[in-house]
């Protein structure tokens, strides 16, 4: 199987999807991690310089899964969906030749997540199915899908620490909060740790379940075994 991560900025997959894509390098899976923008205005300094640094911690983490890192350089904070954009996307579709593309929401906090994410569904047109990531604090997400990534939660902390650039301890406690709470959402055994995504039926996709790695095992409602007499 061959997977396509997309995220706008160079640490995006790391938060919102690494799990997920440890689950797949552990089935033996192929991976890309396409980053739309350079990261340029993700904190202080010289731009260049700042963009340099990150495109290597996006390396150095995807190299953690042995995925292929492909960096697209459209400006940091500046994304739009336009025929820049879709046709760079349509090529790589092509080249990867994907059985899943995974990108941000629609609804994302961020302008540059919003803009991949719509130039992601117009370029995959029939070629490729698109699932969307959780968005950040699962603010107007309603999931219809989870993944199981407890055993997985190292290697994602490990790769959002990569990105030392960013002050990454904080998205390593929210990732955490939000996976814990996202696998209490489904059901899932006390402590264990899941991501949610959301897929939009579009022909001629209308199921991808048999594509995805398990969800967290649903564990049975149970009444009080107490007595009350």
């Amino acid at each position: 199987m061959k997977i396509l991560a997309l995220g706008a900025h160079p640490d995006d997959i790391e938060i919102f999807m690494f799990g997920t894509m440890a689950a797949y390098a552990a089935q033996g899976a192929e991976l890309t991690f396409a980053i739309a923008t350079d990261g340029a205005k993700g904190g202080m300094g010289d731009p260049g310089a700042l963009a340099r640094a990150r495109r290597k911690e996006a390396s150095q983490a995807a190299s953690l899964l042995g995925a292929t890192p492909r960096f697209l350089d459209f400006p940091d904070g500046a994304l739009v969906a336009d025929a820049a954009l879709i046709a760079a996307l349509k090529a790589l579709v092509g080249e990867v030749g994907p059985d899943l593309a995974i990108t941000h929401a629609p609804n994302d906090y961020h302008g540059d997540h919003r803009a991949l994410s719509d130039g992601v569904r117009i370029a995959a047109s029939f070629a490729v199915p698109v699932l969307h990531a959780d968005t950040l604090g699962g603010t107007g997400f309603s999931p219809t899908h989870y993944v199981d990534i407890s055993v997985h939660a190292d290697i994602k902390a490990k790769a959002i620490r990569m990105h030392q650039s960013q002050d990454p301890e904080r998205f390593v406690d929210g990732a955490r909060t939000q996976n814990l709470f996202r696998s209490g959402q489904c059901n899932g055994a006390l402590g264990s740790l899941a991501e949610a995504f959301r897929f939009e039926p579009v022909f001629p996709f209308a199921d991808i379940r048999a594509l995805l790695p398990p969800a967290p095992a649903i564990r049975p409602v149970m009444v009080s075994t107490k007595r009350v007499d």
